[in-house]
């Protein structure tokens, strides 16, 4: 089985500073350590190869022997590299025994180190879980700013218990962790004492024992309840952005806050305007004559309309520039603008009288319509002059 690049070990990019290192392999150490994984032979594998990858990209000089020549390169001066390579395993040597003392090299000890990084979670009341919603928006909604209500089911604390879960007087602490929510355990092995601290098995965290649990809400202490929510939707959002309400989530198990509701805009398609950021495009039909002899024609916006006169000779294809007829900007930067796209209309339809004069037409425009290629247009300038 072929080993993994580095890199891709950390999940990180190949130029990445020893910060970026430092804290990929720390992220990945906290995760798969043999103290929090027992028993779990592919945790151990993954702390170990994290390890190894660790132990190499930090020092500048094997990194430099592993970027130019591979896994090969930096076996050169790899703790027990011995004779060679150990296959998918790592270096010949390199065991689980290695990279536990190389991680109690960097991160324990001295002073508040494994038992450090571990402590805390999974202690007292945790938050509750943030909620997403979608709020589907016309570009005129978006143009102007609105004030949107939204239902939202999330779970509420029980009124009844405060959140508990508990009957009054139905509960007490926790006799394995004293009330702190945690557990402590040291293991002791050949490179000195591992701690271990983690969430109370019997009580998850809380630091109580629930005895008589809340009637209404079956101990749980939340309750799943429909409200209606208003939401304040600034003018010139888009799709993808998302509209953060601080504790309108799920509230926390056993009192503890609540999460976040998360509102994600997306936008309804128009029948008339497509959005380029905070530009807006739109295809203006005009009649042959108009083009031909100029004129007044009717643009539309998302306010309304305005008149817009085309010179005589505009070619179908052209593009105009109405200056702040886009959207609003967010945060009040002015708007964007209004791309006006002219397409010649052709008449499927023609009366007796249309078809003599499109005849006549067609006899003063023989010879004079310019061959197709890449200056046609400044030739089509001239087409119909003298």
């Amino acid at each position: 089985m072929a080993r993994r690049d580095y890199y891709e070990v950390l999940g990180v990019e190949k130029g990445a500073d020893d910060d970026a290192i430092k804290k990929a392999y720390r992220k990945l150490a906290m995760q798969y350590h043999p103290d929090r994984n027992p028993g779990d032979h592919t945790a151990e594998e993954k702390f170990k190869e994290a390890t190894e990858a660790y132990e190499v990209l930090k020092d500048a000089e094997r990194r430099a022997r592993y970027d130019r020549f591979g896994h090969d390169g930096a076996a050169a001066g790899f703790p027990g590299a011995g004779a060679g390579m150990g296959g998918a395993a790592g270096y010949e040597g390199f065991d689980l025994a290695d990279a536990l003392r190389a991680f109690m090299r960097d991160f324990g000890g001295g002073g508040g180190g494994f038992e450090d990084m571990f402590a805390g979670e999974g202690a007292g009341p945790r938050r509750g879980q943030d909620l997403r919603v979608r709020l589907k928006l016309s570009l005129e909604e978006i143009s102007s700013g609105v004030k949107k209500t939204i239902q939202v089911k999330r779970k509420v604390a029980c009124e009844t218990c405060s959140g508990s879960g508990a009957q009054k007087g139905g509960q007490s602490t926790c006799a394995q962790c004293g009330g702190r929510g945690q557990v402590r355990q040291v293991r002791s092995s050949l490179f000195g004492q591992f701690v271990n601290i983690g969430p109370c098995g019997r009580c998850h965290g809380s630091g109580t024992i629930i005895e008589k649990p809340c009637l209404k809400c079956r101990g749980e202490g939340r309750l799943v309840d429909a409200s209606t929510v208003t939401v304040d939707v600034p003018a010139g959002v888009a799709e993808g952005n998302y509209i953060p309400l601080r504790g309108l989530g799920d509230a926390g198990p056993n009192g503890g806050p609540a999460g976040d509701l998360q509102v994600h805009i997306e936008e309804k398609e128009h029948e008339v305007f497509e959005r380029d950021g905070d530009d807006l495009h739109v295809e203006v039909p005009v009649g042959m004559s108009q083009v031909a002899l100029g004129g007044e024609i009717e643009v539309p916006t998302l306010g309304g309309t305005t008149r817009y006169t085309v010179p005589a000779g505009t070619q179908s294809g052209k593009s105009l520039r109405l200056a702040g007829q886009g959207l609003p900007r967010l945060r009040g930067r002015g708007k964007g603008d209004l791309h006006v796209h002219l397409r010649v209309w052709t008449p499927a339809k023609l009366s007796a009288r249309g078809k003599q004069l499109f005849e006549e037409l067609s006899k003063l425009e023989e010879g004079k319509t310019p061959k197709p290629g890449k200056s046609l247009f400044e030739r089509v300038k001239g087409a119909f002059g003298g």
